[in-house]
């Protein structure tokens, strides 16, 4: 079974930067798509960004988009999610998940069947 373990978060300044890691175990992420989606307290899950690990497509939420930035290392079955100009709005629980690439939907928790414990992202000064 696909396992993920996601890491890299913390405590940052508004303005900061933060890099968040998935590592996934147990099967080749060649077929997955992978999601980052953030869960702040009393608000709904809110997915974040996306990626296809075979074709290379992404999505990012307008909330991030032009600040978040989605990659692969394929040799180390791992996705990054690149966190710029961050503000306290970003503060959330970060969870990353895959799916088979063809079942996903882009934007949404369709499709993403395996899911990491999450790590936490604090932005404030």
């Amino acid at each position: 079974q696909l396992q993920l373990v996601e890491s890299g978060g913390g405590v940052v300044q508004p303005g900061g930067s933060l890099r968040l890691s998935c590592r996934a175990s147990g099967y080749s992420l060649d077929y997955y798509a992978i999601g980052w989606f953030r869960q702040a307290p009393g608000k709904e899950r809110e997915g974040v960004s996306c990626i296809d690990v075979g074709d290379g497509s992404d999505y990012y939420a307008d909330s991030v988009k032009g600040r978040f930035t989605i990659s692969t290392d394929n040799a180390q079955n791992t996705v990054y999610l690149q966190m710029n100009s961050l503000n306290p709005e970003d503060t959330a629980v970060y969870y990353c998940a895959a799916g088979p690439s063809w079942t996903v939907v882009f934007g949404t928790s369709i499709g993403f069947s395996s899911w990491g414990q999450g790590t936490q992202v604090t932005v404030s000064s």
